[in-house]
């Protein structure tokens, strides 16, 4: 599995493991369930990549719905066959959501960590309905009528972090891969050495 502008190392090690209260938001239940009656649940396969790891880590499959309460909305990926909470987006997250091929990309930014999803859908229509519908629960409405500099702000914030993040992964990247390099080479220098032989006497 690739991603536009990195591979996405799977750790299969823990499928039937549910991301850690840690990154996902308790809710009460939704007043009204008219527009999650109405919304069209969008299956997914489910990976997280937590702080200070490259790789990602599969959770498994989710069920992906909207709900509604008042005039807010949020985004509820859930375990199909336990109901289990697996992420909630929300006006209240600070992220910023991608799409890539049939994956959408959400960094989560959690003070000045962030913790990235990735919500692998089964078409690309299905892909593009689930950026919008995340897009559209996590837009800071109120926010950006109350105050616009604060707004623009607060994402250029996100942007800065979810970017500096990225850098560190790819300087990491590098550094691993020329560390092995260095011992491959090291590694071909003594095989020919021994394969020379002893020096012969003059």
């Amino acid at each position: 599995m690739k991603l536009e502008d990195e591979s996405m190392e799977v750790d299969n090690g823990a499928t039937n493991m549910v991301a850690s209260n840690a990154f996902t938001e308790n809710y009460p239940p939704s007043t009204t369930n008219a527009t999650r009656d109405n919304f069209r649940e969008i299956q997914v396969k489910v990976h997280i990549r937590k702080p200070e790891r490259d790789a990602w880590l599969y959770l498994g499959r989710g069920v992906v719905t909207q709900e509604v309460s008042g005039h807010s909305s949020r985004v509820v990926v859930r375990n199909p066959a336990t109901g289990k909470t697996m992420a909630t987006f929300s006006e209240a997250s600070d992220l910023q959501a991608e799409k890539r091929g049939n994956f959408v990309v959400i960094g989560c930014v959690d003070g000045s960590r962030v913790v990235s999803w990735s919500l692998n859908a089964l078409s690309n229509s299905e892909t593009l309905r689930l950026l919008a519908s995340i897009e559209l629960a996590c837009y800071k409405c109120n926010q950006a009528l109350m105050d616009p500099r604060l707004h623009n702000k607060s994402r250029r914030r996100i942007e800065r972090l979810i970017k500096d993040d990225r850098r560190k992964r790819h300087r990491r990247r590098k550094d691993q891969e020329a560390m092995i390099d260095a011992f491959a080479k090291q590694n071909l220098s003594s095989e020919q050495a021994q394969d020379a032989g002893p020096p012969g006497d003059s």
